[in-house]
């Protein structure tokens, strides 16, 4: 028989357990969403269960902290991320983020971006299968009949032919193509073929505005001549006027919540009047919402705030890391935090003879003559992806968050004598 008072008390504790699943459930999703934005069920099985189980508390979450909208079909999880590069740090980051086919490729170039919007293009008029050869047709005869200032496409060279394939590769990624026969490589080196499924689902979700470009673009009074792509951007995500404190409010939220998610740090000087009173007032609520939601903790010093992943999982670049690199760029740090503002070719000094005195730990060719170039190039790379300093022209000047990172000088203080009762004696 079983004890009636047993069972009483087993109900709770299941539902606690219970209850602390699904918690840590909704963390891992929301952790899966922020470092993937576009979850597919092929690709990552178990985190797109997660997210299509706890989309409804995701979807409330996002909307009401970030203004960031959650698509969820049976194929794909979509969180349709706003641009949050407003601050100077925020665009030095964003700009040094550039699109790669695979780890390890070479940057996306103008050209490449290029070519990238005219394959979605080609692709959105397409059958459900596609061959490379008929892609790059219609991509041509897409740039004939766009105005494309300085860039021309005939896709005859082997040079245009791999800025092509880059873009075919980034798709693949993706998910927006699947590869059936034939691969890219030929293509490039002696015009081959390939043949691909095209998605519907994951290309109909790459897109994210708030209004249709064929829209902003013939809105009354919109500039039809030469115009800058952050003014651009600008219109494609704008909001109406906020006409109560409440919707004022809100949108200070979003905006504040959305760079805490996504910048290493925020700064104080870097934010507007508004955003500073509001994030001085409510950064306790912000931050608290934020831990509970995704696991990250705050760091919060008087020049601004950083939310910091224990884990070191929702991070692109990483401090301190391992290697000749990663402890060439701690020790460029720790010299930037205590020199100040320093030039390129004092870094470099700086690294060269950091080569000799750990020669034996660095990579052999960090010793070699201009080695250094690439060292400072990728230390200083890392730094300003992580809003720890900013470059103009030769200069590099720290930010404050780079003091995290500073050695002072150790302070000896005097122990108190312990009380001769409460002295112990070595055995």
């Amino acid at each position: 028989m079983i004890d009636p008072r047993h069972v009483d008390g087993l109900a709770p504790r299941i539902a606690t357990v219970l209850e602390e699943r699904d918690r840590d459930e909704q963390v891992r999703a929301a952790r899966a969403l922020l470092s993937s934005p576009l979850l597919r069920a092929e690709s990552d099985p178990e985190a797109f269960r997660l997210t299509r189980r706890h989309s409804d508390h995701l979807r409330r979450w996002f909307d009401q902290n970030t203004g960031w909208r959650l698509v969820v079909d049976a194929q794909v999880v979509r969180l349709l991320k706003a641009p949050t590069a407003s601050g100077a740090t925020s665009q030095a980051i964003a700009g040094s983020h550039p699109a790669r086919a695979r780890r390890g490729d070479p940057p996306f170039t103008r050209r490449r971006y290029v070519l990238l919007c005219l394959a979605l293009a080609a692709l959105e008029r397409s059958d459900p299968q596609v061959s490379l050869g008929r892609l790059a047709e219609n991509v041509v005869l897409l740039a004939r009949q766009t105005e494309l200032e300085g860039i021309e496409f005939a896709l005859a060279g082997r040079d245009e032919r791999s800025d092509l394939a880059a873009a075919i590769r980034l798709l693949l990624g993706l998910g927006v193509l699947a590869r059936v026969a034939g691969d890219e490589e030929s293509y490039v080196q002696s015009g081959g073929d390939a043949l691909y499924d095209v998605d519907r689902r994951v290309l109909s979700r790459l897109l994210v505005v708030r209004h249709g470009p064929s829209v902003v673009v013939n809105t009354p009074g919109f500039p039809s001549g030469d115009l800058a792509i952050d003014e651009l951007e600008s219109a494609l995500f704008a909001e109406p006027p906020a006409f109560t404190e409440d919707e004022t409010n809100r949108r200070l939220r979003h905006s504040l919540t959305r760079r805490l998610l996504e910048d290493p740090v925020v700064y104080y000087d870097e934010l507007d009047e508004a955003e500073r009173v509001y994030l001085t007032r409510q950064r306790a609520a912000i931050t608290r919402r934020i831990t509970e939601f995704t696991g990250l903790t705050a760091e919060i010093r008087a020049e601004g705030v950083a939310m910091v992943d224990p884990l070191d999982q929702l991070t692109d670049v990483r401090m301190p890391e391992s290697g000749t690199d990663g402890h060439a760029t701690l020790l460029v740090a720790e010299h930037l935090a205590g020199a100040g503002p320093t030039e390129i070719d004092e870094l470099r000094h700086l690294v060269r003879k950091l080569a000799g005195e750990y020669s034996t730990y660095w990579r052999r060719t960090a010793q070699q003559p201009g080695a250094e170039n690439a060292i400072v190039a990728d230390a200083v790379r890392r730094l300003v992806d992580l809003g720890l300093v900013s470059v103009a022209g030769t200069t590099v000047t720290p930010r404050p968050a780079l003091h995290r990172f500073s050695i002072g000088a150790p302070t000896i203080r005097a122990a108190r004598d312990a009380p001769e009762t409460s002295r112990g004696t070595d055995q």
